[in-house]
């Protein structure tokens, strides 16, 4: 049985009852909370309103304008930790754990480039500051065991591109999982893992345990493990899954190809070793 699909930009949706219910991109294709509704159980979901799901926050400040909230429009837009604030992360990290001195290495040469206080402190994709030098380097591994983080010296490097990712069990909102990945092991969509970002083209992989592969149609920047995949079909959001594994990364690849490459060429050194006829 299909169940009527009530949106989160629709304004007669409050009017409507379902017993099933999924959510659409905002207006402007982006809603600040798709990332968290796709985590949102379906029986909370089919119970929750939402008033302002088909206004934009530009729209909700001239109502607030002409009605005299003057203290909604000048309230500051949330940039730091969530319920935390803005706030120095080192320092506020380090009040709850203890530091773990590690080394940062140069991905290309293995380089020791500094030292630093914790793993734990950097995410990848963000620039690592590494005193004594001046120019950037950018965070494109991370080693618990060791404690090492492995940066490049550029924000476009191919070390911070990955194409594949594999996520936890997918938390589907309207359908356990959609036919179409049930009936083909895989379907064509779209997915984000970050604020804002836009829109990436993929194809999912169903596995048995419930978890999926997603293979962008092109690198990505810095995707994290422990970040949540946020799937798209259309203008619809199906759901989310916490990343767990990343494929390799654009510049392991290069250099695989590389290697092979050597090796190919090599092998033509010896004797006896040309083309036969």
């Amino acid at each position: 049985m299909q169940w009527p699909r009530v949106t989160t930009r629709e304004r007669r949706w409050k009017m409507k009852k379902s017993f099933s219910r999924s959510t659409l991109r905002g207006q402007k294709g982006f809603s600040e909370i798709d990332l968290k509704l796709g985590m949102v159980s379906q029986d909370a979901l089919r119970r929750a309103l939402f008033p302002l799901g088909g206004l934009t926050k530009e729209f909700v400040k001239k109502i607030a304008a002409e009605n005299g909230l003057h203290h909604v429009l000048e309230k500051k837009e949330s940039m730091g930790i969530c319920f935390v604030g803005k706030r120095n992360f080192e320092n506020f990290i380090l009040q709850y754990l203890q530091p773990r001195p590690g080394r940062f290495i140069s991905i290309e040469d293995s380089k020791v480039l500094g030292t630093h206080k914790g793993w734990f402190l950097y995410t990848l994709g963000q620039r690592a500051k590494i005193g004594g030098l001046r120019e950037p380097w950018y965070v494109v591994e991370k080693d618990s065991t060791r404690g090492d983080v492995f940066v490049a010296p550029r924000t476009d490097h191919p070390a911070l591109f990955r194409d594949l990712l594999r996520t936890s069990r997918v938390h589907w909102i309207a359908e356990e999982p959609p036919a179409a990945l049930v009936r083909d092991k895989m379907m064509e969509c779209h997915f984000r893992f970050r604020h804002q970002m836009a829109l990436v083209p993929c194809v999912l992989t169903l596995n048995q345990d419930g978890t999926v592969w997603a293979t962008a149609v092109r690198p990505v920047r810095a995707l994290t493990p422990g970040q949540f995949a946020v799937f798209y079909k259309g203008d619809e959001c199906l759901g989310s899954g916490k990343i767990l594994r990343l494929g390799p990364s654009a510049y392991t690849l290069q250099k695989g190809r590389s290697q092979s490459r050597v090796a190919t060429e090599g092998s033509g050194d010896g004797p006896g070793s040309g083309p036969t006829f």
